[in-house]
């Protein structure tokens, strides 16, 4: 077997463990791989993919209640903020607030533990 076919064959295999990675995770854990991506986006600079997570975020608000109503208008305006700011290039900001947003989340998920 020659290297490219190794190659292709491992990255195959990285696929598929990804795509099961993502199919057999918990919404927490979902929840952190999209802010995971966006972070990276933010760093690297890269507007479409941080505003692509950014929307993400956006889609799995909820507001069925008052108190996820209230959370959630929160959260869509610092996900609004985010995406004014990579629009101006203000890529840092962007990172610093999904760093925190991301480490808020994580603290609560440990609560609920």
């Amino acid at each position: 077997m020659n290297n490219a076919a190794l190659s292709y064959g491992y990255q195959n295999l990285s696929k598929r463990y990804q795509v099961n990675e993502i199919l057999e995770a918990s919404p927490e854990k979902l929840l952190l791989k999209v802010y995971d991506f966006a972070i990276v986006n933010s760093k690297n600079e890269n507007l479409a993919k941080t505003n692509k997570a950014l929307q993400v975020l956006i889609d799995a608000l909820r507001f069925d209640t008052d108190e996820l109503r209230e959370v959630s208008t929160g959260l869509l305006r610092l996900y609004k903020f985010c995406q004014d700011q990579m629009r101006e290039g203000n890529y840092e900001i962007v990172s610093k607030v999904l760093q925190d947003l991301k480490s808020s989340w994580l603290e609560a998920f440990s609560q609920k533990q």
